[in-house]
């Protein structure tokens, strides 16, 4: 076929391509991440992204700065470079009662006549942020820091999504350069997600989303960024001239492209922001996001500039904070957890309390040191709630009405259930059991044994669990495969159907695939992603047990405390005997690839996102049983990607090489196809 070609030897047909892929990716991103309403299903939006990458690959010399396939680019740094803003981002004054708003709208209609009206907006609880665009592309994004000068952070913020790298709508008048600023956020549902992810990797959590959005964006390697699921919502067009108010220049801001909170509502006087007010005083709980106040605006921009500013200071705004939902309510005991890997954790049991939408019992403390520095004690008053509306948090205690007798809480010396020694990690304010045959340890690492993600026993919950190391029928994994029907009659709430169907189920596990066995094995901060990497790179079971430390840190992914938490765990006495016991129970693991050929034999397939249809590791066993492997890491190698809600930088990285990627729709008719021999 023959092509018409353009003066730097490539086809004007790929050359019109590309540019009307761009213009249609760009569209169905801004009608999926901006505005909420997609128009294609993502298969599509996948195909489409895939001709594009193919004609870029094809064509390196088409590849722009703001095509749909560079959101992620750039090699991690080693420092973010200060830059200086343009115009300084003023800090707002605060208001912390209705009151202290009216005085705020009597001081303005004094200073100004004529005030048609006052823009109200929700106060996003996330990290500022300063977009500059030049010819209608993104050059620079940059953090608030003191609001003369704040970090470059351009990278990380072209990763998210809702951030146009071009302009839809560039209007008449704008200048060349111009800047628009905004707050980058973590949704609930991301923080929620991301704070599991931590806690199964055995790392610290964030408190807050607003905590987890700044430390995502100050992320040094951008792919690292791209999996935190953020998103943006911009309030300041910094173009004096153009348009006439606040909530002309929000219109237009959503005309260009950019992601506006559309709840905003220009109100007449003090009753109008009151009305506001109590209108998102608890409909903010029913949110996605965090937002802990009202902004509230002259609308007018010409009275804003007439208002101007005092010290660094708008006078023509005010952040009104809604007043955290706290509680009061009563410490009834402060009890110690023992963990899986013998963590030491106290837990503050409470009088029953509605906060923040649903009833609080209980309550981290976290550990002794926190205990301490709150000075929290059994029978105290305290005041409650939840940070970032998701985590109950003990606030403060109200020491005037503690009982005269109070004694200040100390962790015990010894574990609450077996009572050895609980020692001090080193490193850490965790306290841990150091008695690996502790009744409490044993439960949880059986529950976690048991657990869908690891050897998945149907049935057996961790009330049924409670009750077999109680009678002292199982002390380990091991001991589960040698349960008898008669046995489990014993037992309450066992008949003799259930007592065989428990029975059977067991014994139904003997063959497991090699990462669920690693999983299963509770080995500290190994959960289901690096249980992976280990099978995957191993392949069996001896293999991994024999590695040394050097061999597990050439595993990508893998730090010097996991290599030596995995390395200690098969060394050590309990873990020889715990394997030692699985293996005379009959219970053998199947390697990777699912143990034989198939259609998918010699294909690495890489999950990210989450899926809706089945767990990760259900999907991964399905492609296992198809003969394929399944990898953490995106690399030539990979044979397609499947995409969940919310991917993360692997997709980027699936892009830019040109992999096959597969949403979830896309990826279970694949699965029929192949499972069906069509």
């Amino acid at each position: 076929m023959h092509h018409f070609m353009s003066i730097e030897g490539i086809p004007v047909q790929a050359r019109n391509r590309a540019l009307e892929l761009r213009d249609l990716l760009d569209h169905h991103s801004h009608l999926y991440y901006v505005l909420d309403r997609p128009e294609i299903e993502d298969s599509e939006y996948d195909r489409l992204l895939r001709e594009l990458v193919d004609i870029e690959t094809e064509y390196p010399e088409l590849v722009t700065q703001d095509s749909p396939t560079q959101r992620v680019g750039g090699a991690p740094l080693d420092a973010f470079r200060k830059v200086a803003h343009v115009t300084p981002m003023l800090s707002l004054g605060n208001a912390f009662s209705v009151d202290e708003v009216g005085g705020f709208v009597r001081r303005v209609e004094r200073e100004v006549s004529r005030v048609e009206g006052y823009c109200c907006e929700l106060k996003i609880d996330g990290l500022a942020i300063s977009l500059t665009y030049r010819d209608g592309s993104l050059v620079r994004a940059a953090t608030r820091g003191n609001g003369i000068e704040g970090e470059d952070v351009t990278n990380n913020i072209r990763t998210i999504r809702s951030v146009p790298i071009r302009l839809r709508q560039i209007p008449e008048g704008i200048p060349r350069e111009f800047e628009v600023r905004g707050e980058v956020y973590m949704p609930k549902s991301s923080f929620a997600a991301l704070n599991s992810r931590l806690e199964e990797a055995d790392k610290p959590t964030y408190a807050n989303p607003r905590n987890a959005a700044a430390g995502a964006v100050r992320q040094l390697d951008p792919t690292i960024t791209a999996s935190r699921g953020l998103s943006t919502y911009m309030y300041h067009l910094e173009l004096p001239g153009l348009v006439r108010s606040q909530s002309e220049a929000l219109e237009l801001m959503a005309a260009m492209g950019f992601r506006v909170n559309r709840n905003f509502a220009v109100v007449a006087g003090i009753e109008g922001v009151e009305a506001y007010l109590d209108q998102w005083r608890d409909r903010r709980h029913d949110l996605d996001y965090g937002t802990d106040g009202v902004v509230i605006k002259v609308n007018s921009l010409t009275l804003q500039a007439e208002l101007g500013a005092v010290s660094r200071s708008p006078r023509w705004a005010i952040a009104y904070k809604f007043p955290p939902e706290t509680v009061e309510t009563r410490v009834l005991d402060i009890i110690v957890q023992i963990g899986r890997t013998g963590a030491a954790t106290p837990v503050a049991n409470l009088e029953p309390v509605l906060v923040a939408g649903s009833t609080v019992r209980r309550c981290t403390l976290h550990n002794e040191d926190e205990v301490a520095r709150k000075d929290v004690r059994i029978g105290d008053s305290v005041v409650l709630h939840k940070a970032g509306d998701v985590i109950p948090e003990i606030v403060k205690v109200i020491v005037a009405k503690r009982q005269p007798d109070s004694r200040p809480w100390s962790m015990p010396e010894g574990c609450p259930v077996c009572g050895t020694e609980l020692g001090r990690d080193p490193d850490s304010a965790v306290r841990r059991c150091l008695n690996p045959l502790c009744p409490a340890q044993r439960r949880e690492r059986l529950c976690h044994f048991a657990s869908r993600g690891a050897v998945n026993i149907e049935g057996l919950g961790e009330s049924i669990i409670d009750q077999l190391v109680d009678a002292g029928l199982v002390d380990d994994a091991g001991d589960l495969f040698s349960l008898t029907p008669e046995q489990l009659l014993g037992l309450d709430g066992f008949a003799e159907r259930s007592a065989h169907k428990l029975v059977e189920a067991i014994a139904a596990r003997r063959r497991v695939p090699l990462h669920r066995f690693v999983n299963a094995l509770g080995i500290r901060q190994v959960g289901e992603q690096t249980a992976s990497d280990l099978a995957n790179h191993f392949g069996s079971l001896e293999r991994l047990a024999s590695a040394t430390e050097a061999e597990l840190l050439g595993i990508e992914g893998i730090g010097p405390i996991v290599a030596h938490h995995v390395a200690t765990w098969f060394a050590s006495s309990e873990g020889r005997e715990l394997l030692a016991g699985l293996r005379a129970a009959g219970v053998v693991t199947e390697p990777p690839s699912g143990g034989g050929e198939g259609p998918l034999s010699g294909q690495s397939w890489v999950f990210t996102g989450t899926l809706t249809g089945m767990t990760r590791s259900q999907a991964e066993e399905r492609i296992r049983a198809l003969g394929g492997n399944c990898g953490s890491n995106v690399n030539s190698k990979t044979a397609v990607v499947v995409t969940g809600a919310d991917p993360g930088g692997k997709y980027a990285k699936a892009v830019r090489l040109g992999i096959r990627i597969f949403d979830e729709a896309a990826f279970l008719e694949e699965l029929s196809r192949l499972e069906s021999g069509a």
